[in-house]
């Protein structure tokens, strides 16, 4: 998806919100439609009956009837989608849209080729309703059968054209990488390469603090309090830029580097789940102290390192060519010998093979095992024990 930065006037941004507004009212109503069925109700609508329920709702209130027809059948068209996903199980359950959070709608058909160049960085595209609206050309635009127009937390608005880009060609020359995802080190390369995910410095995550305490003394609904919102938003933006800028120059970096990219299997959803209360034995109805608070931040860590992302933009830049392997006990054998064992890691970033002394960057021994595709099993046998349990067999059979 090509992403583009727009700038519009003021008078074209409120009928841009006005436009984002009829889509999720839109959205929350044929939600609230779905969200309505019980077995004895029989059949909600779908969205050929949602559709003449919209021209009829067009045709009784004048403040929809001002909006653009095609953006409003667009949300529901969309909700239909997002539905049969979720019977599909291939995404979750529909959500709510809430205003200032899910500020976007879609223009699909003939109207989204409507785009014209007017100089080498600047374009415009014409929106239904709003007019020409222009945008930066940051990159070549995509010949594509919809976009997207969105406005983030920060109050940027971005133009996204659905087209699915090409993959990225490997070096060719067979080239294995193997790479390592951590908390310290976001992923550390089997060529002995640390990378690190950049996120807000001292003084953006002092002032962060500073406005976090801050909102609380706000009251609501005070223009005070907007600017403050507005403020941690601004700085929660910077950041996710730029995890996002480190996620995409990574992956196409190793795209193009490699042939074969190999990476841990790991199910992050799990791991970022919030922790079970375990009720306490000597008082019914409390619960013991659990370790919420190390937990909750062992999840900001993965997220904040882009641990999925960076695998799902490999994914989509060198389709075919990235494999995961198990990650069990990856970090506590030796890349040179295979020896495994809890002793050989001495620290979070020191690793000394107990068997023959080799002595690594411990990030970097286990994205070596992941490159060779090992996969360890529990026993913690070194390869020396196996062989030797096997020459008696080869010895009688010959």
């Amino acid at each position: 998806m090509a992403r583009f930065r727009m700038y519009p006037t003021p008078a074209q941004e409120s009928a841009l919100l006005e436009q984002c507004g009829h889509a999720r009212y839109v959205w929350n109503l044929a939600l609230e439609q779905w969200s309505m069925w019980t077995r004895d109700k029989g059949r909600t609508p779908g969205y050929v009956e949602q559709a003449r329920q919209l021209t009829e709702a067009r045709a009784a209130f004048g403040w929809l009837r001002a909006g653009s027809q095609t953006v409003q059948q667009q949300a529901l068209r969309d909700f239909d989608q997002a539905r049969g996903n979720f019977y599909a199980r291939i995404h979750g359950r529909p959500t709510w849209r809430r205003a200032g959070l899910n500020e976007g709608f879609r223009i699909v058909g003939p109207q989204a080729s409507r785009v014209v160049r007017l100089s080498r960085k600047w374009a415009s595209v014409k929106v239904p309703k709003v007019g020409w609206v222009r945008f930066r050309l940051s990159r070549a635009v995509p010949d594509a059968k919809s976009y997207r127009v969105a406005r983030d937390r920060m109050g940027r608005w971005h133009l996204a054209f659905a087209a699915i880009p090409p993959p990225i060609a490997g070096s060719g020359t067979g080239g294995v990488v193997g790479v390592d995802r951590g908390i310290t080190v976001s992923a550390a390369l089997s060529t002995g390469e640390l990378l690190s995910c950049p996120g807000l410095s001292k003084t953006e995550l002092k002032r962060l603090k500073h406005l976090q305490r801050r909102l609380p003394r706000c009251r609501r609904g005070s223009g005070r309090r907007q600017r403050v919102k507005t403020a941690i938003a601004k700085l929660y933006g910077r950041a996710g830029d730029r995890r996002k800028d480190w996620v995409e120059k990574t992956s196409t970096d190793l795209a193009r580097r490699f042939d074969i990219i190999r990476v841990e299997d790991l199910r992050i959803a799990q791991m970022t789940k919030r922790p079970r209360p375990k009720p306490d034995p000597e008082r019914p109805g409390e619960y013991l102290p659990n370790r919420s608070r190390a937990k909750a931040g062992l999840n900001r860590g993965i997220l904040a390192n882009c641990w999925g992302q960076l695998v799902a933009r490999l994914e989509h830049k060198a389709p075919g060519r990235v494999e995961k392997v198990k990650a069990a006990y990856t970090s506590q054998t030796c890349s040179v010998c295979g020896h495994c064992a809890p002793e050989n890691r001495e620290s979070q970033a020191v690793f000394r093979c107990a068997a023959c002394g080799h002595r690594s960057n411990a990030d970097v021994n286990a994205a070596t095992n992941i490159a060779a595709g090992r996969a360890v099993s529990a026993r913690r046998e070194t390869p020396v024990q196996i062989s030797l349990k096997r020459e008696p067999q080869h010895a009688t059979s010959a």
